[in-house]
């Protein structure tokens, strides 16, 4: 019987209950486990693995270039944002009111890690995102207008919730890619959040896209529902200055240690 329990477990592909099966049973025996608790348990064992599988999976579809978290970002080294307003962030409302984030400062002030970490945030808890550098996402965007995918792309970029567009700065566009990127932001207008970094203010997009039509209907989308953060602070990717102490340390080590003497 255990032999065919084990073989119609596979059959049904219950991986996490296939793993647990030989160690329960055993116990179910040691203890005198009623077989509703055997049960159970095995259930249990196959739903962990389903949701430890299924985040895997999320996690790789996403994308995501480095394993940053908002629980490793260093809040006390930049002022400029709020963590408050972050970990509210990180309660996931946005996405569920489909509010759009914006993250606006100069390089290395920790857009793309407050991004990635609230793309990981949503991944952790059952959302399936996409992490996109926005050049790569313009030049996919363009590449698909030449075998005719673009309508394709769009609808499954559009299901991405959320997607993070890294980077949005001083980039060369051709008009194609300015009006897929337009095509893209209003198919998720109002449905998803998108949450985009970018080193420019609003005021620049117009030189960036160089359409001043196209650039009013697509901030006047991307504001309607959004959170827009300015980081104006230090960039962290400067060295952190030295601990200073008004001790002089190598007083303070001696006479927490003082030097040994040798016996004659």
């Amino acid at each position: 019987m255990h032999d065919k329990l084990r073989a119609l477990i596979a059959q049904l592909r219950l991986h996490g209950m296939a793993e647990a099966l030989d160690g329960e049973i055993e116990r179910a025996e040691r203890e005198a486990i009623a077989a509703p608790e055997l049960l159970y348990r095995l259930l249990s064992q196959e739903a962990a693995s389903r949701q430890e599988r299924s985040l895997a999976y999320r996690l790789r579809q996403a994308q995501l270039p480095w394993r940053w978290s908002l629980d490793t970002f260093p809040f006390d080294r930049q002022p400029g944002i709020s963590k408050a307003q972050i970990q509210t962030l990180a309660g996931l409302d946005f996405l569920r009111r489909a509010d759009n984030v914006l993250f606006i400062g100069k390089p290395g002030t920790g857009k793309t890690g407050l991004a990635m970490g609230l793309l990981r945030e949503a991944c952790l808890n059952g959302y399936r995102g996409r992490f996109y550098n926005a050049q790569v996402l313009l030049d996919e965007l363009y590449a698909s207008l030449a075998d005719r995918t673009t309508t394709r792309l769009l609808a499954q970029m559009s299901r991405m919730r959320p997607l993070v567009i890294d980077e949005l700065g001083y980039l060369t566009l051709k008009p194609e890619q300015a009006n897929a990127f337009f095509r893209l932001m209003d198919q998720r207008y109002n449905r998803v959040s998108t949450i985009i970094t970018t080193n420019l203010d609003l005021p620049d997009w117009y030189d960036l896209f160089d359409k001043k039509s196209l650039v009013d209907a697509l901030l006047d989308r991307l504001q309607h529902h959004c959170v827009t953060i300015r980081i104006d602070g230090p960039s962290l990717r400067s060295p952190e200055p030295p601990a200073t102490s008004s001790a002089n340390p190598s007083r303070r080590a001696t006479k927490a240690n003082p030097p040994m003497t040798v016996a004659p």
